[in-house]
């Protein structure tokens, strides 16, 4: 769920990242002349010897148990990326998601219009920033080095990154409480977890003092975070209560009128054939088709219920439904005719070859 930090916070970062840059070596004073100053040697030496105490200070205070912060970081982002690389798959072919807590609740979310930001399936999004938490991790250990990115750049990066992730992270918790309200997703809150303990990890490498002074660029990035999913999330039409909150238990609908010859030589005729009428409990052209073939005739037909569990939040088409890709009730299929929508006893016997031969003309 803390996918849309990476878009955001690397692309971004960097015309912030220049001027903090200058601002740092703009001091150094450089000259050229013939021979070295004495004085400018040892002030030199000084502040070099006062650079070298300063990174082993920052090493020290960033170190729990004597890991390193970003041994730690690269090893929780590694875990981010499987867990996002994993959904990212699901999502791309189209796979449903094992749940391993909510009863499969945690698909109506990740499958949800929430599950995309501009268009890019989220897990994706998350994919990429988890990756580049961990590259900049590694760099800092000194394993991976960036082309272009040195060590000061990339601890900005990761501050920026982890912060919009952060953000993001956050957001999403929202809507899973408002939007989704009763519903568990064991992934987002994994993910939640994950980047709120790498923001705050970073956080306190970094120390209070400097981070002080980066303040300003943090509001900015979280603020471009929430501007940017307000705008993606704002055209989404919410759904109705009773799709997204309810279920139906199925129900039997009684079929009250009599049956004509016609109408049960009609059913014979469709049930030898393999002919088979697809419906729902809840449809109520269903119901009328029943009520055209009458009480008696439409027990001998092929019906296939579509939702025998109950329809709504959890419940899903039949197999033998969705694999025949009905889309519509009632859906007849005769002879590799696919006929849709409610039909006339006349049209289906056209449909079927029926030829009716009544035995008592009247």
């Amino acid at each position: 769920m803390a996918g849309f930090s990476a878009v955001l916070s690397i692309s971004r970062l960097s015309p912030l990242i220049t001027p903090l840059r200058f601002k740092r070596y703009t001091g150094l004073g450089f000259k050229c002349q013939a021979g070295s100053s004495p004085q400018m040697d040892s002030d030199s030496t000084q502040k070099g010897s006062l650079s070298q105490v300063d990174s082993d200070s920052t090493q020290k205070k960033g170190s729990l148990s004597g890991i390193s912060s970003y041994t730690i970081s690269a090893a929780l982002a590694g875990l981010g990326s499987l867990e996002t690389g994993y959904l990212s798959y699901l999502k791309l072919t189209d796979s449903n998601v094992f749940c391993p807590i909510g009863s499969g609740t945690c698909g109506d979310v990740l499958d949800s219009d929430y599950s995309f930001v501009f268009g890019i399936p989220l897990p994706l999004v998350g994919l990429v920033a988890y990756s580049a938490v961990t590259l900049l991790s590694l760099q800092q250990l000194g394993i991976f080095s960036i082309p272009g990115v040195n060590k000061t750049d990339s601890r900005l990066l990761l501050i920026g990154t982890t912060t919009s992730m952060a953000t993001a992270s956050a957001y999403f918790l929202y809507l899973l409480s408002t939007k989704f309200e009763g519903t568990s997703c064991s992934y987002c809150l994994i993910s939640a977890f994950i980047s709120f303990t790498l923001f705050f990890l970073l956080l306190k490498d970094y120390g209070l003092e400097k981070i002080g002074k980066l303040l300003g660029l943090q509001l900015a990035v979280a603020g471009m975070v929430i501007a940017a999913l307000t705008n993606t999330y704002s055209s989404i039409t919410p759904q109705s209560r009773s799709a997204e909150e309810f279920t139906l238990e199925r129900y039997e609908t009684e079929i009250t009128k009599e049956s004509t010859p016609f109408a049960i030589a009609l059913a014979k005729h469709l049930h030898s054939i393999g002919a088979k009428m697809y419906g729902a409990f809840w449809c109520s052209h269903c119901n009328e088709q029943k009520e055209m073939f009458g009480k008696e005739a439409v027990k001998i037909l092929n019906y296939v219920e579509c939702f025998p569990d109950g329809a709504g939040k959890g419940r899903t088409m039949a197999v033998d439904c969705a694999v025949v890709g009905i889309e519509g009730f009632p859906t007849w299929i005769i002879k590799d005719q696919v006929l849709s929508g409610e039909q006339d006893l006349n049209t289906l016997a056209n449909a079927s070859g029926f030829v009716y031969q009544d035995n008592n003309p009247s």
